[in-house]
């Protein structure tokens, strides 16, 4: 998890994003336990209530599970769920706006690829 929070978003989506992140890669694998409310409210120095809130989206999602009186783990499959989950947004945040502004631009298939390859080579 990052050390420093910042003011552009809600704690409680930075801390279940942060999450999110660290089970994508690898960092917390499914059946490890999530840090507690408890540690990430002294961690970050922030209300416990607003900790809780990050861990129960995870759990809502289905990212994880609370086993009470234990703590809250990774769930069986967040992995796969997660990444299928950002490639969608990855299609629509990045590559659909890309392909919008080719068709206007009449940049045919193979010049987009040419774009692509090109960039990965640097």
């Amino acid at each position: 998890m990052k050390t420093v929070l910042d003011e552009s978003r809600p704690i409680f989506q930075q801390i279940y994003e942060m999450i999110e992140d660290d089970i994508i890669q690898g960092d917390l694998k499914e059946g490890d336990q999530i840090p507690s409310t408890t540690e990430l409210s002294k961690f970050y120095q922030i209300n416990r209530a607003t900790a809780q809130k990050g861990l129960a989206m995870l759990i809502e999602d289905g990212h994880a599970y609370k086993q009470r009186g234990v703590g809250i783990f990774v769930a069986e499959g967040a992995t796969q769920k997660l990444i299928d989950k950002r490639k969608e947004e990855f299609q629509l945040q990045f590559i659909k706006p890309m392909l919008e502004e080719s068709k206007r631009l009449r940049m045919s298939k193979e010049e987009v690829i040419k774009f692509i390859e090109e960039d990965k080579n640097d």
